[in-house]
């Protein structure tokens, strides 16, 4: 069967036997099962033959990807079901689905990760960092590196980039991706040297989250570079959106990296409505959607490619951990042991989801199934809220339209459990906005989220959500308690480590978090994408939020 990761086959004659329940698990199932001979799973993409997957190693590749042809007229449409964050497209800050992927096209790390191929490569670097020690690396930066106001790159501009994102206070979300970086210092004008607190072994991954930004440019007004960034990648934007709801790229000629554009221009129309992005493509007006809803899948195959790729996206209960009720931990329990993952997934997520048996999904590296499972045991949640009293809840949930079928499931699990739920839906930018230093105004809250589209290993995923002040203090009000402080404890150790110590250290904290559920998620998600194979050239369906169109060529 054909690699979902390379050219997607269509899977009409399936679907059109089939309906739109019964087609998505199928495709669900069949996608599932196709990786390709010589070929590792890992989160959300394939590791090449003879690529290192031990516990100790990567979980990425880390070999350079070969250049793609540049050039070509062509133009690349598309519709991306996510709305523009409240915090713009600075690199430092931005954590929104819709500027994150805008910056996958048009900013640069020292190193990049290939959304599509998980490969690991060299960004602005001339290659991957090279070690000169146990904790001193060096990265050179490519010749001809200019930005797209036409500045070259030079090793301040580095320092400047990685400064910003360890000054805590800047707040900068990134910062708790790359803490064992004690220094980045420029040895001359184009190399930069950069010291570690202690021997690492995801240095060349972790470089890639850190977008390397013109100092001049940031410090005369950080607020314009924020909404209209300037970059070193393929592709310059030309509109943010902002005002259009249609985010404009062209190609930047003066690009020097090994990911050309190869078309002129693209653009991405703000469509979160399911029916009116679903339409864009069965109209051609677009070339492919992110976020297809189940039911309309079956539709789509009709004359599209469609794809479901497992990766580790989940969604997730938050809870207020620093409030009463959810400061006790047998609330929470009770909470999750109330909802019968099985049949959210089934049902819910008409099969294009995994219940959640641990903090990552079945196919990481790092997978072992955690200390505690909440596989719809409703008479242990009832028992639990016996104990403690617990008669009513505040539950608070992202309104985005692929889980619209979860949330009716998971108020009225709870309310089977014998709880009054208070429940409100907002805009994922508003429901941050509404508890964000507000320790008092939520019980639990409802999200998606995906780290994974920084990379993919546990430590990165793992810190995301349980490191870092914005959740562990500010949203779930965690931080300072026994279990946060040991989680941060053996996040040290497993940094630190190597082989089977680090891996321990992360199954320990699977565990830790499975039992006191700060935040724990519900299933992990299958990312389903529709597109016109027919138009799109070398155009592959990714496991993360968003889309990816690095080395796509258009017919258009």
């Amino acid at each position: 069967m054909t690699n979902p990761m390379n050219t997607p086959t269509s899977r009409r004659s399936m679907f059109k036997l089939a309906g739109s329940f019964g087609a998505a698990a199928a495709l669900a199932g069949s996608l599932a099962a196709c990786t390709p001979a010589g070929t590792t799973p890992t989160t959300g993409g394939t590791t090449p033959a003879g690529t290192e997957t031990t516990p100790a190693a990567t979980e990425t590749t880390t070999a350079a990807a070969p250049p793609a042809e540049a050039g070509g007229e062509g133009k690349i449409t598309a519709a991306i079901s996510y709305e523009l964050g409240t915090n713009g497209y600075d690199p430092m800050s931005t954590t929104a689905a819709l500027t994150l992927a805008a910056n996958w096209h048009t900013m640069e790390g020292l190193t990049e990760l290939h959304p599509a191929t998980r490969e690991i490569f060299p960004g602005l670097g001339a290659a991957l960092p090279s070690q000169v020690d146990d904790t001193t690396w060096e990265v050179a930066l490519r010749d001809g590196a200019v930005f797209h106001d036409g500045n070259p790159v030079t090793a301040d501009d580095v320092v400047f980039s990685f400064e910003r994102v360890l000054n805590p206070d800047n707040g900068s979300l990134y910062a708790a991706f790359i803490p064992f970086i004690d220094s980045v210092t420029a040895k001359d004008a184009n190399t930069v040297t950069i010291k570690t607190k202690y021997p690492f072994s995801l240095v060349a991954e972790r470089l890639a989250v850190v977008k390397i930004v013109p100092k001049a440019l940031v410090e005369a007004d950080v607020k314009a570079f924020d909404l209209n960034p300037v970059g070193t990648g393929p592709f310059k934007m030309t509109d943010n959106g902002a005002s259009s709801q249609i985010v404009k790229f062209e190609r930047f000629d003066d690009y020097t990296g090994t990911q050309p554009a190869r078309v002129a221009t693209m653009e991405w129309q703000i469509i979160p409505d399911d029916s009116t992005r679903t339409n864009a493509l069965s109209s051609d007006s677009v070339q492919a959607i992110d976020s297809v809803p189940a039911a309309n899948l079956a539709q789509l195959a009709q004359t599209k490619e469609v794809a479901a790729q497992q990766g580790f996206g989940l969604l997730f209960l938050m809870f207020n951990c620093g409030s009463a009720p959810m400061d006790d931990v047998r609330n929470r329990q009770g909470v999750l042991y109330a909802l019968d993952y099985d049949q959210i997934c089934k049902v819910g997520m008409s099969d294009l989801a995994a219940p959640a048996k641990s903090f990552v999904h079945e196919a990481h590296p790092a997978f072992k199934e955690a200390k505690v499972q909440y596989a719809g045991n409703m008479e242990k949640a009832k028992e639990l809220f016996a104990e403690t009293g617990l008669k009513e809840v505040r539950l608070l949930s992202s309104d985005h339209g692929w889980f619209s079928a979860v949330r009716p499931m998971v108020k009225e699990s709870l309310e089977a459990a014998g709880l009054t739920v208070s429940y409100e839906e907002k805009k994922s930018s508003d429901v941050y906005g509404t508890i964000d230093g507000n320790a008092g105004s939520f019980d639990i809250v409802m999200a998606p989220g995906d780290p994974s589209v920084f990379g993919d290993d546990a430590d990165l995923l793992i810190r995301w959500w349980y490191a870092g002040d914005v959740w562990t203090d500010s949203r779930m009000h965690w931080k300072g308690q026994d279990s946060y402080n040991k989680v941060q404890e053996l996040l040290g150790t497993a940094a630190e480590s190597t082989g089977d110590a680090q891996m321990g250290a992360w199954h320990e904290i699977f565990d830790i978090v499975s039992e006191n559920a700060p935040l724990y998620p519900i299933f992990h998600r299958k990312s389903p994408t529709a597109f016109n194979g027919e138009t799109l050239q070398d155009f592959k369906p990714i496991a993360v939020t968003g889309l990816s169109f690095v080395g796509v060529g258009s017919t258009l």
